[in-house]
Order: structure tokens, then sequence, then C-alpha cells
């Protein structure tokens, strides 16, 4: 049940910031009011201490990057005490009749250390305006040393056979790159590939390629191919190659039974940590400053988290759909409130509908909504930020 279910959408009663309620070691769970442009908007926020060895971050997934569910339910599936919505998703694709929406996000994602997918390209990506000068590949994580940042991931990989290798363009993607070859790993799931061949860099709605080519490779040897992407489960021991124009082209000179290696990894820009958790969005907040270009006329329900103390204090931010409240923040506001509240970097994620923050209370076995989800309903997402703690 939704917490506050039974004040039938109404705004939750404001309370003053720093009045928190711990509902775990190293996690403290509070609620505010927000004064904003267009009108006073209501907040939850989730301060986490990462200098307590008892608490983590992780990536929260219903279990195939080509899939969703209720933030809630991925956090009592995973043991969170608390978490929040994640990145940006491919929600519909009324521009492709008859393609399949994927449901996969925009950016990369690394779980449990695991690298589930890459980026698509920056035309490709669902969402707001992001500032100038970001791009999907932008991430949010946690290294293995325990510390939060902002960084960049990129795909590097290839393709390699007898005959030559060729770079890779994506991992597990809802949209690859023009001219390429992608690879599909049993981490997709089972939703049809078709949605990976359509649009172009600069334009998602750009209609579906015609030249298309699939490829199966089982124990580095082909085993099938098809003169269009499929659907279907992939097993583990199987990588599918899908390819486009080009890379299409480049896919229909293998033979059954040609040895074909593929090879892949996300490397990060700023820090050579691994990371053991990351997903996309946009910065709005570097030391301590907003990104020039923020807009400052378009106010909705957001998400957000911040990072503080050096990596080492997270704040997961997310406003109430509460119809007193709908109003919202403009992405400089958020910057803002991020930058009030301790934040020295801060990184946007998906809102509107998708807006959702969960904790237990405290002895509860489960999670409960503490934010009014502006569709009147948890919406199934992605993936999400899992906060775990330790007794």
């Amino acid at each position: 049940m939704l917490a506050g279910a039974a004040l039938t959408g109404a705004a939750p009663a404001a309370a003053v910031p720093g009045a928190g309620t711990d509902i775990a070691p190293g996690v403290i769970y509070e609620e505010f009011d927000v004064p904003a442009a267009k009108g006073v908007t209501h907040a939850h926020l989730l301060t986490v201490d990462m200098r307590d060895p008892r608490v983590r971050l992780d990536l929260l997934y219903p279990g195939a990057v080509a899939a969703r569910a209720p933030v809630s339910r991925m956090a009592d599936t995973a043991g969170a005490v608390a978490g929040v919505n994640g990145d940006f998703f491919d929600i519909s694709e009324t521009q492709h009749p008859g393609v399949e929406a994927t449901g996969a996000t925009v950016g990369p994602a690394i779980a449990h250390g695991l690298v589930l997918k890459a980026a698509v390209p920056d035309g490709q990506r669902f969402g707001p305006v992001p500032p100038p000068g970001t791009t999907t590949k932008d991430v949010f994580g946690v290294g293995a040393d325990r510390r939060a940042r902002l960084d960049r991931l990129r795909l590097d990989g290839s393709v390699s056979t007898p005959g030559g290798r060729l770079p890779l363009g994506g991992l597990n993607q809802y949209a690859l790159p023009t001219d390429s070859v992608g690879a599909f790993t049993a981490r997709w799931g089972g939703v049809s590939r078709v949605r990976a061949t359509c649009g172009t860099d600069t334009d998602r709605a750009a209609p579906c390629s015609t030249d298309t080519y699939e490829v199966t490779v089982r124990h580095d040897r082909v085993v099938a191919a098809s003169g269009r992407p499929g659907s279907g489960p992939i097993a583990a021991d199987t990588t599918v190659l899908v390819g486009r124009e080009a890379g299409a082209q480049w896919l229909r000179k293998l033979s059954k039974g040609e040895r074909v290696t593929v090879r892949h990894r996300l490397v990060a820009f700023a820090s050579g940590i691994p990371y053991r958790f990351a997903l996309g969005g946009y910065p709005v907040l570097r030391a301590g400053q907003p990104l020039p270009g923020l807009d400052r006329g378009t106010s909705a329900v957001r998400t957000a988290v911040g990072i503080a103390d050096g990596g080492r204090r997270l704040l997961l931010f997310a406003l109430d759909g509460a119809p007193a409240y709908r109003s919202g923040l403009t992405i400089a506001e958020v910057a803002d409130e991020m930058r009030a509240l301790g934040s020295v970097d801060a990184f946007s994620l998906d809102g509107g509908g998708s807006t959702e923050l969960v904790a237990r209370e405290p002895g509860a076995a489960a999670v409960s909504v503490r934010n009014h989800p502006s569709g009147g309903a948890e919406r199934p997402v992605p993936d999400g930020i899992g906060v775990f703690s330790a007794p």
C-alpha cells in the first residue's frame, strides 16, 4: 500500500529539514516543503552515510535490462531498506508503429560490479533536453573504494573473426549507432531486438532501418543467422550480434561454424576505480556550481541524487506528486536545492510519473512509498538506486 494512501492524494504535512527519522544504520529519512517559482512543493530526502561500513548502494533492477518493475518491488526483492527510481528509459514507441518498446534505460548500467549495458547515442535519448555538454554516457556511481562520484562510461569492445575485426557499437541497448554492430547477452532479457535498429544517431523518430542482419554466436562459433532482429531469451553461453547498414553488411560475410570472439567492457573517463554500481541520467551540479544552461522555465516532479563529503555522504531527493505540490521544480531549482542541502555534485534522474522514494518504517519488513506518485500509482521502471544497511 502506498504510504499516505488514506490521504486520497492529499499533500503530506510540512516538516522541518533536519528533523529526520533513522530508518536503518547510516540512513535517515525526512520530508519538508520547498519554496519554488511556481509555488511550494514538497520533498522527500534520504541521507546515506557511506562512512558507516554497514551501508552500501547498488542498482535495483528486475533481473533484465529490458524489463520494468515498481521500485518498491525491486527494493523488497533485493532486501534494500530504501531507494529511488533511476534512469530515463524507452517508455513508448508511438513513432515506430508495430515496434515493441523495450523499457530499457538510456545510459550505462552496472549492478553488483557487473556490466549490464552501455549508453545509446545522444540523439536517441528519452527525457527532457539535458544541459549543454552532457551526454548519455554520464553516470552516477559508487566505486570499489565506496566513494560516490559522477563520471562517464564509454563502451570499449570488438567483434573479431578470421577475416577481420570490427569495433562494437553497442551492448544491450535499445538503440544502436547507425552502421554498427551491437551485442545482446542473457542480461538483455527476452524483449524484441528490432528497436535497436530504429532511429538514427541524431533523430530518435527516424524510421527503422531496412538493412539489418542478426548472427547468433555460441561458444565463439556462429550457429545461426537471420535477416531481421529476433526476440526471446538469450542463453548464458550465447551472444546475439545485431547489425544495421554497414554493420549488417559486415555480419552477412560470416558463415555458420566460423569463429567469432566478442569482447566488451565499460571504461571510465575520470576515474581508474572500478565501479560497484552505476546508472545514467545527467549532471546538474559540479564542484558546487550549477551547470551552465540549466532550464529555468519548465517545472516538474523530479528525482535527483547529490554527493557530499568527498563521496561519502549521499542525498537521494524526490519530489511529491500530490496535486497540491505537482508544479514541482525546474531543473535549475533542483540544482540550487541540492546545493542548499549540502551537495557538491548532483545528478538528475527520471521524473514525472517515474519519481518515487521508498523506505522502510523502523522495524518493518518491507518498504513503503513515501511520496505520492504523480500518476496516482507506482510506475514500473527499469532501474533505481537501492540503499542497503546491515543491522
